[in-house]
């Protein structure tokens, strides 16, 4: 796990801005940093090390291929490298690393067939010196973020981090306002889209390739290559059935087995997030089944009853054997942790869940370099209660006659703009984008929604194309699932975790998201998946081989904070500080009428508005710490 960063261009000095870059992203990488200038000094690599396999200097990066062909800076791990280097029977080595491997393999293979054949997270760029190309490529879910962006002179910047390029001359600040309503949409932003007009992300799964003439002239840039997609394989599902439950819960176990050992190489401590519930208890149950040790275990747990869960985790990893470490957070160590929050999501990020979240990286840094999480799950099996909500309307929309939906949509719109409780009206709101959904996925996307109209906050926007524009799938569950795959899974949760880790150096990682496991479990049969309205049921038989149901049935909670009371209480100066009508009338970015009426209904109780104010927050907290002129 590291950071990287590159520029191509006429920009000079390109060592000391390089340099530079490595600093402020040095906790991606604190281990070693390295530079690299091509010949004539207008290609230039950069990389901050976070060693954990192969510590000696043959990991060290920028890292050359043995014709010298090739260039490369890699942030990530190849979980089958060792593999790789069989299938490839080369004699010799310098190292262990996977990066060498990596090279190896496409110095032989090319970077097509070499993409399709790893097992993995990761991002990387190549330079072929030979062919005077760019690669930049990301791995088949994004857990590795990727950034590149366009010059205002030309040439190319990207970059693990926003912050590694943000001040480097000729990259342009300019605030993207179409991105913003997305993120006062999701409260994150969307793939390929980011908070710079600019500036993209490489999309999950996908590729591409610069010639030198392209990044010197300016011209159009080329499309990116899908070398993989969860989508297209969702869409050929085989509905695979095993002679009895208990043979689908041994392939299952195998499968995991294997993605979770693949996933404990490593030559530094190693360590996973135990929160109590299925995913992850799952994951620490398959880690000890594998660790002649008892495997280091961490959990948060809140003074507030109603969100804490950390007895269930104690409980569990007392069950399994773990050495298990918890900490406990309260209002004032969120107050703390919130001005850290801009610096670690360098792009504006707004799930409230990461307060914790960057706790738990704090916490579990201090004794672990890597730690292993149950993330993904709901993903896979359908597990979240937005599903089970989802499914209920969708059943009410089904039977109600098409040749309703339009009129009714259309006296819930009059209603909306009559009311004046904000909170009927957004109920309003909810029903005219239901009754208007022409397939399962728009009807999914008010579920996942926080401001249904951002349009209507962020002056001057458009909101661009997303995941929600593709074609549904055979059902509505099996469509959600695939949309949060490809938006919520890699641009939310793969970010909150991510940017947390790194910012204390930690390296995380997700075995649920082994393509080979996520390919399994999407081949088949849905009663495998949910069963008797129970979700998850094939994950929970396999866990209650190890653990025992009493200790695991109970409601579901997620990782959420009691953010709507920390905003009236103790967060509630600082709120009022970045909420302020003058400044945002000044900005001219956001509708400050209506920001004020929310904000003034949640602090009298009219409802809990704590979600769509979290957004407005973190963009206008993240415009302070970097000092972006709107």
């Amino acid at each position: 796990m590291c950071g990287i960063v590159g520029v191509i261009g006429a920009l000079e000095n390109k060592n000391s801005l390089l340099q530079q870059a490595c600093e402020r992203i040095k906790q991606r990488g604190p281990d070693s940093q390295g530079v690299w200038l091509s010949q004539d000094e207008t290609v230039g690599f950069a990389h901050v090390r976070l060693a954990i396999q192969d510590l000696s200097v043959h990991g060290h990066q920028p890292m050359f291929s043995d014709s010298d062909r090739f260039v490369i800076v890699f942030n990530g791990e190849i979980y089958n490298h060792l593999q790789l280097r069989n299938e490839l029977g080369k004699d010799s080595w310098r190292g262990h690393s996977d990066t060498e491997t990596l090279l190896a393999c496409i110095e032989s293979w090319g970077v097509d067939a070499t993409l399709k054949k790893l097992v993995g997270m990761f991002a990387f760029a190549l330079w072929d010196k030979q062919q005077e190309t760019l690669t930049l490529a990301r791995d088949r879910f994004g857990e590795k973020p990727l950034y590149f962006a366009k010059g205002e002179n030309g040439g190319l910047f990207f970059a693990s981090d926003l912050k590694a390029i943000m001040p480097m001359e000729g990259f342009s600040k300019k605030i993207n306002r179409h991105a913003a309503a997305l993120l006062l949409r999701h409260n994150y932003i969307p793939a390929p889209y980011t908070i710079f007009e600019t500036t993209q992300k490489l999309l999950p799964a996908h590729y591409i390739v610069f010639t030198k003439q392209q990044l010197e002239t300016g011209m159009d840039w080329p499309s990116a290559t899908n070398y993989w997609s969860a989508y297209e394989h969702a869409k050929r599902t085989s509905d695979r059935v095993f002679t009895n439950d208990n043979s689908a819960v041994d392939a299952f176990e195998i499968e995991l087995s294997r993605a979770v050992k693949g996933q404990m190489l490593a030559d530094v401590p190693l360590g996973a997030f135990l929160s109590g519930g299925t995913d992850s208890s799952l994951i620490v149950a398959m880690m000890q089944k594998q660790s002649a040790t008892p495997i280091n275990t961490f959990s948060i747990g809140f003074e507030e009853p109603q969100y804490n869960e950390a007895e269930y985790a104690k409980a569990v990893a007392k069950h399994l054997g773990t050495y298990h470490t918890e900490l406990y957070m309260n209002a004032n160590d969120a107050l703390n942790m919130v001005s850290e929050l801009p610096q670690a999501y360098s792009e504006p990020f707004a799930d409230s869940s990461q307060l914790p979240v960057l706790t738990m990286m704090k916490l579990t840094s201090q004794h672990v370099k890597v730690a292993l999480s149950g993330d993904a799950g709901d993903e896979l099996f359908g597990g979240y209660n937005r599903y089970k909500r989802a499914q209920k309307w969708w059943n009410y929309y089904e039977k109600l006659p098409y040749f309703l939906h339009k009129p009714l949509a259309k006296t819930a719109r009059i209603l909306a703009d009559k009311t004046s409780d904000i909170s009927h009206r957004a109920k309003l709101e909810q029903s005219v984008q239901l009754l208007q959904a022409e397939n399962a996925v728009e009807f999914y996307q008010p579920f996942v929604s926080y401001w249904k109209h951002p349009e209507q906050l962020v002056l001057g926007a458009k909101e661009p194309v997303t995941a929600f524009s593709l074609s549904a799938l055979r059902s509505l569950k099996e469509s959600m699932m695939i949309v949060d795959t490809l938006s919520y899974l890699p641009d939310d949760i793969l970010v909150k975790v991510d940017r947390a880790a790194m910012y204390y150096s930690l390296e995380t990682r997700v075995p649920l998201l082994d393509h080979q496991l996520f390919e399994f479990v999407w081949d088949i049969h849905w009663k495998y998946k949910e069963r008797d309205g129970q979700q998850k049921w094939l994950m929970k038989e396999l866990l209650y081989r190890y653990v025992p149901k009493a200790l695991l049935d109970r409601p579901k909670k997620g990782f959420s904070v009691p953010l709507g009371e920390w905003l009236r209480g103790p967060l509630r100066e600082w709120a009022n500080q970045l909420l302020d009508n003058r400044r945002l009338q000044q900005q001219g970015l956001l509708n400050s009428d209506i920001i004020q009426q929310t904000w003034q209904a949640h602090l009298n109780k009219k409802g809990d508005w704590s979600a769509h104010l979290w957004g407005i927050l973190m963009l206008q907290a993240w415009i302070d710490a970097y000092a972006i002129e709107v």
